[in-house]
């Protein structure tokens, strides 16, 4: 599903933080494409530009507090 995304999160989470504390990131072929205030926001221009289930959106801090889960499908959101 998004693990390879989630991971590169992980991964690479020290360096996002330092350019985007704060912000909801989209994260989409390993690499962040965006960022925004909040997740509607991320969440809105993302499906304009991207299918869902394509893209990781994740609040972006240090330490393991934001890590979630969410599912989204059309009519249906998880979380």
């Amino acid at each position: 599903m998004l693990d390879a995304e989630f991971r590169y999160y992980i991964d690479n989470q020290d360096e996002i933080v330092k350019s985007y504390n704060g912000k909801v990131v989209v994260i989409k072929d390993n690499q962040v494409k965006d960022a925004y205030d909040d997740y509607q926001q991320a969440h809105v221009e993302s499906v304009k530009k991207y299918r869902l289930g394509t893209f990781l959106l994740q609040l972006c801090t240090p330490g393991d507090e934001a890590y979630t889960i969410k599912f989204n499908r059309p009519n249906i959101t998880f979380g």
